[in-house]
C-alpha cells in the first residue's frame, strides 16, 4: 500500500479525470496524500492548450520527478518526447487509458516505467472517484471530438468523438446526486457534437438528466459554435427548465470569417451571433461565455478590428481570452507567426474591452435578489452562482452546498458581491 498524491491542471474534463483516478487509487489498496512531500508517488493530470500552460507543466513536472511520478493527460499524448526530456523516468498515462491506471502505478512503485497512451475500452461513466468539491458532480458525458482545428492539440491528445450512452450518464448523475452533490457539470471536449455517433444528441441529454427527480443544478459545458445549427431550437427549448443554468459557453474565438476559416473552426462569426440573438431573445437573463484567441498567424489588423466588433456587437459577459500559441504537431505551428509585440498590444486592446463588457454586464445585477448556491471555496472566501451562473461572494458565514437567498449590493469585474437576506 502507497500514499499517492494527485493533481490536476487544466479543463473540468481534467479535473474529472483526476477525480477518477483518485478513486482507482483507493479501490487498488492505496492512500491518498494531501500533498507531494507526504507521498511515495506522485501523479499530475496534465492540460496541453496553450504555451503558458504546457510550460507550467513543464515546471510541474520537474519539480515532482524526485519521487516516482506519472504524467497523465493530455500532454504525454500531444507531447511526449518534450515531456521526457524533463523527467525521463516518468510513466506516462493517456486521457483515454484510465483502464491502466493501477497497472501503470503498481509497475511506478517498482520502479519499472510504464507508458500507457493507447486508448482502453473503459467507459469513464461508472467508474469509482473522489470528488474534489463535495458539492460538484463532473459527468463526463463523450471523450475526443469531431473538429480538425488548426490551432488545437485536443485532437491529438483525445481523437475522434466517442459519445457515452445517454442511460448511463443519467444513472451517473443519480449517483452524483444520491451521494450529496447539489450542482452537476455535463462535460466533454465539445459537448456540442455530443451523441452525433450514437444516435443521438445533446438537448435530447439535457432533457434526460433534467428530469431527475431530486434538487439539483444542472452546468452545461463548452460546446463549439459549428455544431449549433443541428440542435440550437431544441437545445434552447431544453433550457427552459429551472434545473439548467441559464448559461452557455460558446468559443468564437474570432470574429473574422477569414481567420475562422482558416482556423477550420467549421462555423462563422454569423453563427455565434445567431446563437446568441436566440438565446436573448428567449431568456431575459442570461450568462453568455466565449472564448477569443488573438494573434492567430493570419490575423491581420483588419481581421483583428473584426473581432473588436464582434464583441461590441453581441456583448458576451465572460470572455477567455487567449494569446494566440503555435502547439507542436498542429498546422498553425507551421505557418509564420505574427510579431510577439504585436500580439501582446492587440491582447491588451481587447482586454480592456472585455473588462469594460463584463463590468456592464455585472453592474445590471446590482439590486437583484434571489437564490444563490454555494459551491466553491476560494483563497477569498465562499462563493456561490445564481440561475445564471454568476459568480457571487458574500461575507457571510456560510456552508458549501447551502442555498440561500441573496441581495447583490456591488459589482466587480469578475464577480457579484451579495449579502444574505434569509
Amino acid at each position: 500500500m502507497a500514499k499517492i498524491f494527485v493533481e490536476a491542471y487544466g479543463c473540468s474534463a481534467s479535473f474529472a479525470d483526476s477525480e477518477m483516478i483518485s478513486g482507482l487509487v483507493l479501490n487498488g489498496g492505496h492512500t491518498l496524500a494531501d500533498n507531494s512531500s507526504d507521498s511515495d508517488l506522485n501523479v499530475i493530470v496534465t492540460c496541453s492548450v496553450k504555451d503558458s500552460t504546457a510550460n507550467k507543466m513543464m515546471y510541474r513536472i520537474n519539480s515532482l520527478k524526485s519521487k516516482p511520478l506519472i504524467v497523465a493527460g493530455c500532454l504525454p499524448k500531444a507531447e511526449k518526447e518534450n515531456v521526457e526530456k524533463f523527467s525521463e523516468n516518468a510513466s506516462l498515462l493517456g486521457p483515454n487509458s484510465l483502464g491502466k491506471t493501477l497497472q501503470v502505478i503498481n509497475s511506478t512503485l517498482e520502479g519499472r516505467k510504464q507508458i500507457a497512451l493507447e486508448d482502453t475500452d473503459l467507459s469513464k461513466i461508472g467508474l469509482p472517484k473522489v470528488r474534489l468539491n463535495p458539492t460538484v458532480g463532473i459527468v463526463e458525458i463523450a471523450s475526443g471530438c469531431m473538429s480538425e482545428c488548426t490551432f488545437c492539440q485536443t485532437k491529438l491528445s483525445k481523437g475522434d468523438l466517442s459519445s457515452y450512452r445517454l442511460g448511463d450518464i443519467v444513472r451517473q448523475v443519480q449517483t452524483e446526486i444520491k451521494e450529496g452533490c447539489k450542482e452537476v457539470w455535463l462535460t466533454s471536449t465539445d459537448n456540442g457534437c455530443y451523441g452525433f455517433d450514437i444516435g443521438t444528441d445533446l438537448p435530447s441529454l439535457v432533457n434526460a438528466v433534467s428530469e431527475i427527480p431530486d434538487d439539483f443544478i444542472i452546468r452545461v459545458g463548452m460546446m463549439n459554435p459549428m455544431y449549433m445549427p443541428r440542435i440550437k431550437e431544441n437545445l434552447i427549448e431544453s433550457f427552459d427548465n429551472d434545473k439548467i443554468f441559464k448559461f452557455l459557453h460558446i468559443p468564437v474565438q474570432s470574429g473574422s470569417d477569414k481567420v475562422l476559416n482558416d482556423m477550420k473552426r467549421g462555423h462563422t462569426s454569423g453563427t455565434f451571433m445567431e446563437i446568441v440573438n436566440k438565446v436573448k431573445e428567449r431568456f431575459a437573463d442570461f450568462t453568455i461565455s466565449t472564448d477569443i484567441i488573438v494573434g492567430f498567424p493570419t490575423e491581420t489588423e483588419k481581421e483583428f478590428q473584426k473581432t473588436i466588433a464582434l464583441l461590441d456587437e453581441t456583448k458576451p459577459d465572460v470572455v477567455n481570452l487567449s494569446k494566440y500559441s503555435a502547439r507542436p504537431g498542429t498546422d498553425a505551428a507551421k505557418l509564420d507567426q505574427i510579431d510577439a509585440a504585436e500580439v501582446k498590444r492587440r491582447t491588451k486592446v481587447v482586454f480592456e474591452q472585455i473588462s469594460k463588457l463584463s463590468m456592464e454586464s455585472n453592474e445590471k445585477w446590482i439590486g437583484w435578489k434571489g437564490r444563490v448556491l454555494f459551491d466553491e471555496m476560494t483563497d477569498e472566501g465562499i462563493k456561490g452562482r445564481n440561475f445564471a451562473y454568476k459568480p457571487i461572494a458574500v461575507k457571510d458565514k456560510v456552508e458549501l452546498g447551502q442555498s440561500h437567498t441573496v441581495e447583490i449590493i456591488e459589482a466587480t469585474v469578475k464577480r457579484l458581491i451579495g449579502k444574505i437576506v434569509s
